[in-house]
């Protein structure tokens, strides 16, 4: 039996079946402090509910990604799309974003908890910047703060309230089951915050 760690200090600890994980002792390489730094976005040394400031961290890449879609919106007034082909552009941009960094989460979460010796370690925060991103996929582009903001409370609520069947997906072994919970928490909060923007565009 091993014990899952939790980025998020409302979640109590999960006893997960399965061989324990022998820390790494050698000297750190290149590719170790990489994937330490992606695993973990600096952020999640963090104290005090270490993946709080991950989602943050995704928030401030969804804003960045906003700013730059801006930049092509002019040059697509220039040269006369149509809104409905910005919006799909800068969808497609999240889900690429998403998708390298779902990749790239599995490959240095799975390193960072040889590297660390603990199963799902709590400094690893890749996985709420992944799904916080997802959380803002069906967020209008012409958005407002307060949609923001719905999107960061409602990935929180599913990420730390872990409904069905989020919580078996931690199962999982390596960086695959670190990041593939986030990734549907993420999508679930897509679903509410996507819902409560229509109901109040509806109003």
């Amino acid at each position: 039996m091993k014990i899952k760690e939790s980025s998020d200090e409302l979640n109590p600890p999960v006893v997960t079946t399965g061989v324990d994980i022998a820390r790494a002792r050698r000297t750190l390489t290149l590719k170790d402090y990489l994937s330490l730094f992606l695993a973990t976005w600096g952020v999640g040394y963090l104290p005090l509910a270490p993946g709080t400031w991950g989602a943050a961290v995704g928030v401030g890449i969804y804003l960045l990604l906003h700013k730059a879609s801006a930049f092509i919106y002019v040059f697509a007034q220039e040269h006369a799309w149509r809104f409905p082909t910005l919006e799909g552009f800068h969808a497609s941009l999240m889900l690429m974003i998403i998708f390298a960094l779902s990749l790239s989460g599995v490959w240095a979460a799975t390193r960072a908890e040889k590297l660390l010796g603990r199963k799902d370690p709590g400094v690893v925060v890749i996985d709420e910047v992944a799904g916080q991103l997802m959380a803002f996929l069906f967020v209008p582009f012409d958005r407002t703060p307060w949609m923001i903001f719905t999107g960061f409370l409602a990935f929180r609520l599913f990420d730390i309230w872990k409904p069905y069947p989020i919580r078996r997906l931690e199962a999982l072994e390596g960086g695959l089951g670190i990041m593939a919970d986030d990734l549907l928490a993420g999508a679930y909060a897509a679903a509410l915050t996507s819902f409560v923007i229509t109901i109040y565009m509806l109003l």
